[in-house]
């Protein structure tokens, strides 16, 4: 028996094998967890995250477009009628057009900007008030975020104030679902490949300096990031909520 048997999750942000989203899914499966997920509308998409999960049986798959309140309500709906409550979430969803993210952010356009923070950061305050209901003897709601939310990483441009966004979302969140027993937090992950880095510029390099400077001279794994994730949506870290925990080999206590 692992440490989530009998323990019940929706997974959104699932894009390929890559994705953090996959790598937290992977850990929770040997775990023992019953998972759902949920994925961006598309034919293309869908077919993607069922190749992955099938073979561990999922109990639910859905579309889910987080810029659409209606979207979300339903989700929660089938959620609820298919297994009762929920246990934990995890939220592993960000997008900024590329363009945007091309550009430095003086230039980011105000349509680029309100589509960025809403699905990257207002999609996370949506889905816990979704899912808040769900959790009748309390829970835990992780999300991803990344160091440059924190620090000017030329090229994260758009993305890092989104991120900066979403970490300061997560404590006001831990504030407002303490009561109710729902801790909330965020690992702010290395740079890792996946299908949202591929807009970023030299990422490549970003990378290679991260295993550089690191204090473990390495870029953090996938199994890095899943051990990380059971830590915070399991009972072991009670007593832990609002915080943002590095899961980047060190990377971010270095100065230069």
């Amino acid at each position: 028996m692992g440490t989530f048997a009998d323990k019940i999750g929706l997974v959104m942000g699932v894009a390929s094998d890559h994705s953090i989203a996959w790598a937290l899914s992977e850990a929770l499966y040997d775990e023992g967890a019953r998972l759902a997920f949920t994925y961006m509308p598309g034919e293309h998409n869908e077919r993607r995250v069922r190749q992955l999960v099938e073979p561990h049986g999922a109990d639910l798959v859905l579309p889910c477009d987080v810029k659409r309140d209606e979207d979300i309500e339903q989700v929660f709906q089938k959620v609820e009628q298919a297994c009762g409550r929920l246990d934990f979430l995890v939220h592993s969803i960000a997008f900024a057009p590329p363009a945007e993210l091309r550009n430095p952010y003086v230039q980011t356009s105000r349509q680029g900007w309100h589509l960025a923070m809403d699905t990257s950061v207002y999609s996370l305050v949506a889905v816990c008030r979704a899912a808040a209901p769900l959790m009748k003897g309390g829970g835990s709601i992780m999300t991803v975020s990344y160091f440059g939310g924190e620090k000017v990483l030329p090229g994260y441009n758009l993305m890092g104030v989104c991120k900066a966004a979403l970490e300061h979302s997560v404590r006001y969140l831990a504030w407002d679902l303490g009561g109710q027993n729902i801790r909330i937090n965020a690992i702010s992950a290395g740079p890792m490949r996946t299908v949202s880095t591929a807009g970023i510029a030299d990422f490549d390099k970003l990378r290679d300096h991260s295993a550089q400077k690191s204090p473990l001279r390495r870029n953090v794994t996938a199994e890095d990031i899943g051990s990380t994730g059971l830590y915070l949506l399991s009972d072991r870290s009670s007593g832990v909520t609002g915080e943002i925990l590095h899961v980047d080999c060190g990377y971010n206590i270095v100065g230069l």
